[in-house]
């Protein structure tokens, strides 16, 4: 009666699935030739990576002033896109640390493709502001490492100081906290290899794993230590990105509500882009059986909670905006100046895509199925970006002086560098996909006699059979 759990709640792992089943199910995407669906996947990624590169080493070459950039709007595209980045990265580090100190078990099936896209999406995002430098390979100023410059040091009071240390911080801790979960799944694939170089490779990546008592003891003990570690990151990260715009004095910026604000934000973003990579990876990989609609919901239930604390923050913003009745304050990035300005269409998006259409989440039969879940999870990370865009170009696009105010309008070279990060993100992802275990099916065996459907069923048969 130890694994007993009531038949009330869900299974999270449908079908009559044994303990060896699932070590099949979760290593043949890596034993078995990739499919054509796969190949098709990553020669667009690919191609679209490519023509990224292409842009980022024509930029480099020639300056940023093939950017869209003016003399008012020095932030524009990349830092939008740096955000967007960080907050798709976000979801990652929620799912694994805070819902394992949780003891949540719907996380079990999902926590390693969300730990995988954290680290993947703050490897889009640290492009941007190293290619915004102008000169990239002098980057490592940004650190205070020891020089021959005489008093050549780093600003520890700017906040853009504050974003490397916090960034290389999560991305350092994501890592880690990743691969230590890892090791029993690169265990498993070891003792199956057949080829030599793949059992080779992967008992190196499994560091001699062996399955005992022990070994699982500090594997344990360790998880809680990083999760503990990880989980201040989760409220720290984009606290402080918010900070490069809440301690600046430019209108719309300088705002208390920010923190809070953009941490609710980036779990919205990042929850969606779980949702879009998982739709598509439990078919391509035909896990249905453990990413279920009881993960799909749940999931959209964070959605809706974090996105309504975002509608709240919208709501605050454009009545500060209205309702102090400065000149300056209507054109800010939430206020009736935007509304009806020259980016109009940009607020309106914004609206459309993260209040609108996610409220379709409140309905069960919307909120349990994948097509709709698909579908709204690409609205929400389209409004997303649309936020940022907002927040940064609407701001900067309307100056204290009447002669500052100017439009901005992407490059070709704008438009290819972003397009060539989400070609980057995929192929990465599609790479990992193929060699690493997607599920954690070390942590997925503990689950399956409380969680598995037809442990469930015997247990529900017994307790029927008890009452008579």
């Amino acid at each position: 009666m130890s694994h007993y759990e009531s038949p009330v709640r869900e299974p999270l792992i449908i079908g009559h699935k044994t303990y060896h089943d699932i070590t099949v199910d979760i290593a043949r995407p890596i034993e078995n030739k990739s499919g054509k669906l796969w190949w098709l996947a990553f020669s667009i990624a690919l191609v679209t990576f490519l023509y990224g590169l292409g842009c980022i080493a024509y930029t480099i070459g020639t300056g940023i002033g093939v950017w869209g950039l003016n003399r008012t709007i020095g932030w524009a595209w990349d830092i939008t896109n740096f955000v967007w980045w960080v907050g798709i990265g976000h979801a990652g580090t929620l799912i694994s640390a805070v819902l394992l100190l949780f003891r949540q078990k719907w996380r079990m099936s999902i926590n390693r493709s969300a730990e995988a896209m954290t680290i993947f999406a703050v490897v889009q995002a640290a492009l941007f502001p190293v290619i915004h430098m102008g000169r990239p390979w002098v980057g490592y100023w940004v650190f205070p490492v020891p020089n021959n410059f005489g008093s050549f040091w780093v600003n520890f009071n700017s906040p853009l100081l504050w974003d490397v240390f916090a960034i290389s911080t999560y991305f350092s801790v994501s890592v880690v906290f990743w691969y230590m979960g890892l090791i029993p799944d690169f265990a498993m694939i070891r003792d199956r290899a057949k080829k030599p170089f793949s059992k080779r490779i992967y008992g190196i990546l499994s560091m001699g794993w062996g399955g005992k008592a022990k070994h699982w003891q500090r594997h344990e003990e360790l998880s809680l230590v990083l999760a503990g570690l990880c989980t201040p990151l989760v409220f720290s990260v984009h606290t402080i990105v918010s900070f490069d715009f809440a301690t600046s004095v430019i209108k719309g910026w300088h705002s208390t509500v920010y923190p809070p604000y953009f941490v609710a934000g980036a779990i919205f973003s990042g929850f969606a882009m779980v949702q879009t990579l998982l739709s598509v990876m439990r078919k391509v990989m035909h896990l249905e059986e453990y990413i279920t609609r009881q993960h799909i919901e749940l999931m959209n239930i964070v959605i809706i909670v974090t996105g309504g604390m975002v509608a709240v923050a919208y709501a605050s913003e454009f009545w500060v905006g209205w309702y102090s009745g400065s000149r300056y304050e209507d054109f800010m990035y939430f206020s009736p100046g935007a509304a009806v300005g020259p980016y109009w269409w940009a607020f309106w998006a914004l609206i459309f895509c993260n209040v609108l259409i996610p409220a379709l989440l409140w309905i069960r039969r919307i909120r349990r199925d994948f097509v709709w879940t698909f579908i709204i999870s690409i609205v929400v990370n389209t409004g997303m970006w649309f936020e940022r865009f907002d927040i940064i170009v609407v701001n900067l696009s309307r100056d204290y002086l009447p002669g500052g105010w100017t439009m901005f309008m992407p490059t070709f070279v704008d438009v290819g560098i972003f397009i060539g990060t989400n070609g980057f993100f995929f192929v990465l992802f599609l790479l990992y996909a193929r060699t690493f275990p997607v599920i954690a099916q070390a942590e997925l065996k503990t689950i399956l006699k409380s969680s598995g459907e037809s442990y469930k069923k015997h247990h529900t048969e017994d307790d029927h059979q008890h009452e008579h």
